[in-house]
């Protein structure tokens, strides 16, 4: 109880109140110490409760204060991790890439097949891609949601040896419908896969270890869901639309 009230007082001075969270009393014996002090307790309590009531703006400000003081500290973390992790994260030669190799920006898109706002944010970046030739695109397949989701990472890594990773990373992210194994393989004979041979690839173990790789990745830098981008870097969590999208590789060249 002690701690809220501290905690409470301190929100209200910060806030531009100023209350009185102790008085100067004479020496109490120690029979009288705990009522007496349960008793300046329930006080302060009560004038905190009154004072929030009469002014709930003040507790609003502690909370922004405090979601920007956690914000802060979690884009800190995140930017110490795309630094130490700059080599697995724009060089790792097992993911998939596309776009311009020599790009001056690389955007890092952690996806998932039946995710619907990797789905959504897709079509961010394949508008901003097809109007932007010096970007440079690294798919990190995140499959977070379930078998089917890893089954479909499975084949867009496997589709890579028959140089066929582009066609079916799009038909899987355009297609509206439920996802299961047969689904997926109709999709990828749709693209003109060799699909015999692309379920004889997805056995490789190296593609369950890339696998691994990404999500081990993906908590190092405290991606929570999908999807997620680093554009140059900056982390993104979330969909983006093509606005927003344009913006940060703007100001990755900036950088």
């Amino acid at each position: 109880m002690r701690s809220i009230l501290l905690v409470l007082g301190a929100a209200l001075i910060g806030g531009g109140a100023l209350l009185a969270v102790g008085t100067i009393t004479p020496a109490r014996t120690a029979s009288s110490a705990v009522p007496a002090e349960n008793a300046e307790k329930a006080a302060l309590g009560k004038e905190i409760r009154e004072y929030l009531i009469a002014n709930p703006e003040v507790l609003v400000e502690a909370m922004q204060v405090l979601e920007r003081k956690q914000d802060g500290q979690r884009e800190a973390v995140t930017q110490k991790a795309i630094r130490e992790h700059k080599a697995e994260l724009f060089g790792d030669p097992e993911s998939p890439t596309g776009g311009n190799a020599g790009g001056d920006v690389t955007i890092v898109d952690f996806n998932d097949y039946q995710c619907p706002y990797c789905k959504r944010a897709h079509q961010a970046v394949k508008s901003v891609m097809s109007a932007d030739s010096k970007i440079r695109i690294v798919y990190k397949d995140l499959p977070i949601l379930g078998e089917t989701s890893r089954i479909a990472a499975l084949a867009a890594l496997a589709a890579v040896a028959q140089g066929k990773h582009l066609a079916l990373h799009e038909a899987l992210m355009e297609y509206s419908g439920k996802l299961d194994r047969a689904r997926i393989l109709e999709i990828a004979a749709s693209v003109d896969l060799d699909v015999a041979r692309l379920e004889k690839d997805m056995d490789d173990p190296k593609f369950k270890q890339i696998i691994e790789r990404n999500m081990a990745l993906a908590a190092a830098l405290g991606i929570r869901g999908t999807p997620a981008f680093v554009v140059g870097d900056q982390f993104v969590p979330g969909a983006v639309d093509a606005d927003t999208l344009k913006q940060l590789i703007a100001s990755a060249r900036k950088r």
